[in-house]
């Protein structure tokens, strides 16, 4: 049993990322651009590609901005080149920060990231400071009320890695990264829809958060998040009301 406040903080964080839909065509569109940079435009052999694109098709992106995008970093189509870069630190209470970027101007990202953490209570560390503290995994988390044995055997039975119970009920089903869309396909089919799915880099342990901290934490990951060259914000903390 883990996270007794987990479905809570993950329905908080959700919504917050609800609310920058705006934002998310232009990082899909990006993270769309490199991966196909990086490893071809066939989705049948390029799985961050293929990730990225049913990702930007459950946004409802129209089909022409993807297939653009996949040119653009082919380079069929003229376009933006992007680098990937990650910076490492520390938030409020210690707790890890990672924040991977996409930019075409790398000194103009580290210095708004390093604003962001030193305005808002963080520190910025060094390549690998945090990293070791995250796994690379496909991650979906089901409602409180899920048949807990019977998500347990589709899970494994559909090749997930773990299946965690946490003290408010709900579950969480944890893969490969690049086996998560299968498994995800395959839990659907015997009737289990994920309230929250993805690729992520998930915190090994947890620095639980509360009151002023927790206030305190947020304004900084709100603040990394709002940066234009900001793809993803990945933390261990877990805040509480």
């Amino acid at each position: 049993m883990a996270g007794h406040s987990k479905w809570a903080n993950i329905q908080h964080r959700k919504g917050r990322q609800d609310a920058r839909r705006g934002k998310i065509f232009t990082r899909l569109i990006k993270e769309i651009t490199v991966a196909a940079k990086m490893g071809g435009g066939d989705l049948a052999t390029n799985p961050r590609l293929r990730l990225a694109v049913e990702k930007a098709k459950a946004e409802s992106m129209p089909k022409d901005n993807i297939e653009n995008a996949i040119k653009r970093g082919t380079g069929s189509l003229d376009g933006v080149n992007y680098e990937e870069c990650r910076y490492e630190g520390y938030g409020i209470g210690g707790a890890a920060v990672m924040v991977d970027c996409l930019t075409d101007n790398k000194t103009r990202t580290v210095a708004d990231v390093r604003h962001a953490f030193s305005k808002y209570g963080g520190n910025m560390g060094t390549d690998g400071c945090v990293a070791f503290q995250f796994t690379h995994c496909g991650y979906m988390l089901f409602a409180p009320g899920t048949d807990e044995d019977a998500l347990m055997e589709a899970a494994l039975e559909a090749g997930a890695d773990d299946v965690v119970s946490n003290g408010d009920g709900s579950i969480e089903v944890i893969t490969a990264p690049y086996e998560f869309s299968d498994i995800q396909a395959a839990l659907l089919d015997k009737g289990f829809k994920s309230e929250m799915g993805e690729v992520t880099m998930r915190p090994q342990n947890e620095t639980v958060l509360a009151g002023d901290e927790a206030i305190r934490m947020q304004k900084l990951l709100d603040a990394l998040e709002d940066l234009d060259d900001v793809q993803e914000v990945y933390t261990s903390a877990e805040l509480e009301d």
